[in-house]
Parts: C-alpha cells; sequence; structure tokens
C-alpha cells in the first residue's frame, strides 16, 4: 500500500516536472499557472473581469496568463493599449490563427488589408454615413416609438425592442428592407442572434481559421458578422442609456432641455445636430463607456517579436486589449465609476473625448460599424427623449446596475416606465 502511494506521489511529481510552464524571458509576470490547465481554474467563469482587475491591482497593467498551455499577455491600461493598438498597431494587428473569422476578427497581413477596404467600401455604397442610411434610421426610430407609445402609463421591458430595430437597421443595408416586430421569423432571428452572439463574441471559445480568400461565403459570412455586431452591441449601449437615465432624472431632464433649445419647432432630429448639442453627446458617450459592451475587445496577437512597458513579447503572442480597465481608469475619468456626463465636457461645457474612451478598440483595426453605431444612438435616443419621460418603476425596488458578461457585456433585464410628453402630444 505505501509503495502504491509512494508511485502515485512519484507519477504526479513527474509529470508537474515534466509539463510545467516555463516562461520566456523578460516575459511578463503573472500567477503561477498549473500544468495543461494554465490559469484557467484562477478565472471565474461567469465574472472574468472581476478576475482580471485583482490580476491589474497585482501585477500591473501588463501581465500575463496562461489559457491551458497557451500563453496570453494582457493589456490594462489606457497607456499600454495605445501604445500597442496604435504606436505599434502592425505589431500587434494579428488575429490568433485558432479562431473562426471573417473580416471582422481576420489575421492582419494584405487579404486582411484588402478584404477591410472591400468591406468599407461596400459599407459606404450600402449608405453608411450617408443621408440615406440617417434617413433609415429615422425611419426606424418611428417604430420604435409607435411601439412605445402602446406602454404609455405602463412598464416595459426594452430589452426586445431595442434588438429588433439594431437589426433592423442592420437588415435594411443588407436586404434593403425591414422586418416587422411581429414577424414570427424576424423574432426566431433575434433569439438566434442573441444566442450566437455568445459564440462568436465569446474571447474563450475556440474555433478553426479556413484561411479562404474573399469570395461569396466570406461576403456572407462578413455581412452576418455585422448583423450579429451591429444588433448585440447597439442594443445593450442603448439599454444601458435608458436604465440611468431612467434613474438620474436630473440628466434626462438637462438632455431633454438641450435637445428643445436645438430643434425648436422642427419636428426630426439630423445627424447633423449633434454638433449643437454637447450634453446630448456626453450623454451618450458616457453610455457607451459604462455599457462596455466588448471589455475584452478581440484578442490580437504580435507579428513579429516586440516589446511593450519593458517586457519581451515574441512574435505569435496571444494578447489580450483590456478596454474595460481603460473605461473606469482612475485619473483618466473625473468620475470613473459613476454615470456623470461630465466625464466628456470640458470647463466651458463644450464635448471633448477622453484618450481613455476606446468602446470600440483603437488603432487600424476598429470597429468597421463605429460610424453606424455613433449615428443609431444618438438619432434613436434623441427621438426618444423630445417624446417620452423615461422613470424607473418603483415597485421594482432599487436599481440594479450589475452587468451580465456573455462575450459581450449587457445590463440585466429591466422595465422601464413610459410617460409621454405632455408638450409633445
Amino acid at each position: 500500500m505505501l509503495i502504491s502511494v509512494l508511485l502515485l506521489w512519484f507519477g504526479i511529481v513527474l509529470l508537474f516536472f515534466l509539463f510545467r510552464v516555463k516562461r520566456p524571458k523578460n516575459f511578463p509576470p503573472g500567477p503561477r499557472a498549473l500544468p495543461l490547465l494554465g490559469n484557467l481554474l484562477g478565472i471565474n467563469p461567469q465574472q472574468p473581469l472581476k478576475t482580471l482587475d485583482k490580476l491589474t491591482e497585482r501585477y500591473g497593467p501588463v501581465y500575463s496568463l496562461y489559457f491551458g498551455p497557451r500563453p496570453a499577455v494582457v493589456l490594462a491600461s489606457q497607456k499600454v493599449i495605445r501604445e500597442a493598438l496604435v504606436s505599434k498597431a502592425t505589431e500587434f494587428a494579428g488575429r490568433p490563427n485558432h479562431l473562426m473569422v471573417c473580416v471582422v476578427l481576420a489575421d492582419y497581413g494584405p487579404k486582411w488589408q484588402e478584404h477591410r477596404r472591400f468591406a468599407l467600401t461596400t459599407l459606404r455604397n450600402f449608405g453608411m454615413g450617408k443621408r440615406s442610411m440617417e434617413e433609415k434610421i429615422l425611419e426606424e426610430t418611428q417604430h420604435i416609438c409607435a411601439e412605445v407609445e402602446k406602454h404609455a402609463g405602463k412598464s416595459m421591458d426594452p430589452q426586445h425592442l431595442f434588438h429588433f430595430a439594431a437589426s433592423d437597421i442592420v437588415c435594411s443595408i443588407i436586404f434593403g428592407s425591414r422586418f416587422d416586430y411581429d414577424d414570427p421569423y424576424f423574432k426566431n432571428l433575434i433569439l438566434m442572434i442573441e444566442e450566437l452572439t455568445k459564440l462568436v463574441f465569446d474571447p474563450w471559445a475556440i474555433r478553426a481559421d479556413k484561411g479562404t480568400t474573399f469570395e461569396d461565403s466570406q461576403l456572407a459570412a462578413m455581412l452576418f458578422d455585422l448583423l450579429i455586431a451591429g444588433t448585440d452591441t447597439t442594443s445593450n449601449t442603448l439599454r444601458t442609456a435608458t436604465l440611468y437615465l431612467m434613474t438620474h432624472p436630473h440628466i434626462q431632464e438637462r438632455c431633454y432641455q438641450e435637445i428643445e433649445e436645438v430643434l425648436g419647432s422642427r419636428e426630426e432630429v439630423c445627424f447633423e445636430d449633434r454638433l449643437s448639442m454637447p450634453y446630448i453627446q456626453a450623454m451618450i458617450h458616457e453610455a457607451q463607456r459604462l455599457a462596455d459592451t466588448v471589455p475584452l475587445s478581440m484578442f490580437h496577437t504580435t507579428t513579429t517579436d516586440t516589446h511593450i512597458q519593458g517586457y519581451n513579447i515574441p512574435k505569435g503572442m496571444m494578447v489580450i486589449p483590456f478596454l474595460s480597465s481603460a473605461l473606469r481608469e482612475e485619473g483618466q475619468w473625473k468620475f470613473p465609476h459613476g454615470f456623470n456626463p461630465e466625464n466628456f465636457l470640458n470647463e466651458r461645457g463644450e464635448f471633448v473625448k477622453p484618450d481613455a474612451f476606446m468602446p470600440f478598440s483603437a488603432g487600424s483595426c476598429m470597429c468597421l460599424g463605429e460610424g453606424l453605431a455613433r449615428m443609431e444612438l444618438f438619432l434613436i435616443l434623441v427621438t426618444l427623449l423630445r417624446r417620452f419621460r423615461l422613470v424607473w418603476p418603483e415597485e421594482k425596488g432599487v436599481p440594479d446596475y450589475g452587468m451580465v458578461f456573455g462575450g459581450t457585456q449587457a445590463p440585466k433585464p429591466f422595465h422601464v416606465a413610459v410617460h409621454l410628453r405632455e408638450d409633445r402630444n
């Protein structure tokens, strides 16, 4: 019996030494990794961001983790993220070759550059950033308002409505027409998108890259990526804005006053009006900051041996830009932990955008749909705030600002009480 126990322990020790993790020379520090498992047991799968926050406090803005035997470097401050993705963009522009990707996650190189140019040109031809796109969004806002008005004097859960609206706008780009919110096929599509988002944007997921050239199948995949990304991230930001506006009525009323001052008797807002609405712009950006929809961005890899903050980063190393750390970083924001549009206003009340604001990542790999998202958020929120007053339902108790992490990040389900503005009806 004793011999068996000794042999077992000997085998365990032998395996430990055979498969122990060896860090490269001058590699960023990090928690001790177990053989084969790496640091997987030390990461809370339900709240991975809290785990990363604790590691940032312990090891600083650059540290390493092991996902099984695979090492990765985490970048956890505005300064180091920008150093990697902007100052050394080419060196950090790769994508992990174990991820199933299209243009959104494709590896850097001539094909990536060609495909991204094609994607941007195609989106512009579809109307991205043009008046025709603005008209599509404004048309959709009328359907949103009609649906919200049905709940006037009552409360509603805005989750599916915002998903429907964001998806419909993308559908109008891709298919040239929108769906009715009651369409059974469309409802099923939205439910599938909500589930697929957890897979497509799940940073822990491992997928296969077929490395195909840009052909019909890849075009379809790109449009599918746009549909998923454009639906979930925009919807979750709209929900976050709604949650904070109804629980901060003084901010909501100040937004309403600015809207009225700028639009006056005009019936419809236009995207150009944002230049005259600094407080509205500040509120929307603050909602994006707290929504933190893609807190781990998309994983990168290094395209060559490089270094950051004095640490050596080998070629092919997986890199995780911890965007959430920059969006909540002490010293970068006047009010890093609360909802306050003053984070985006200077002493003269003018709209400013701090360097730490990077909800769409930074550098050459910025989100393709950023322009569309900006236009959607502005036109939809201005239209809603002009027609409705959003109120937290007292029967729902204390608001819960906690977020649900599932690839992208979203607010927990909530209800909003809707009141028609008397001076608009």
